[in-house]
């Protein structure tokens, strides 16, 4: 029998879910980064990232790859050169970080208020 405690805990499970592919402290920035200038490189995006470790950035990077997200295209050339772009699944994430955005915007007007 599914009670409504149920019903909200898959519905919690799901965001989770989505915050999974989404969340952390670059990913949504990754993803509006390379839309806005896509397709991007490696080295772009290290630049314009400029408190992400190399690390920190490839490990994102091949997260938002597995998940279906982007896709990266190497070029077989020297030095390598490897560009991301957006799937069209990452290209439908696009209204949902500016909706995120645009909450957080205005939470932190309320918060400001008395």
């Amino acid at each position: 029998m599914e009670t409504k405690n149920s019903k909200l805990y898959e519905s919690c499970c799901d965001i989770n879910g989505i915050f999974k592919i989404i969340g952390g402290k670059w990913k949504a920035i990754l993803i509006k980064n390379i839309a806005e200038g896509c397709p991007k490189r490696f080295g772009e995006l290290r630049r314009e990232l400029d408190n992400i470790t190399q690390t920190s950035l490839s490990l994102q990077l091949r997260e938002l790859e597995r998940d279906g997200i982007i896709c990266k295209k190497v070029y077989a050339e020297s030095p390598p050169k490897v560009e991301y772009k957006l799937t069209q699944l990452g290209q439908s994430l696009l209204p949902i970080i500016e909706a995120l955005d645009n909450w957080w915007q205005a939470y932190k007007g309320c918060e400001e208020s008395p």
